[in-house]
């Protein structure tokens, strides 16, 4: 049986501007770019050997630097 896929529905050109605007440090593009991969985020920090509130912080993170671009 296939399991119902809450994730919402996001047209490519708002993601694009939603990462564009999280790019330029908009908190709120942040916000919703991290609640569209929220599923991903809770099901990825099973598997990753800290408490989950650790890993999904990391996965978190990573997420944003991998957006803006960092190299650290």
């Amino acid at each position: 049986m296939e399991t119902k896929n809450d994730q919402a529905i996001v047209t490519d050109r708002e993601f694009i501007a939603l990462l564009h605007a999280a790019q330029k440090n908009d908190p709120e593009a942040m916000l919703q770019l991290i609640d569209l991969f929220k599923e991903d985020i809770m099901r990825a920090s099973q598997y990753i050997q800290l408490p989950q509130e650790d890993a999904v912080a990391e996965i978190v993170v990573e997420l944003l630097e991998f957006i803006k671009g960092r190299e650290e």
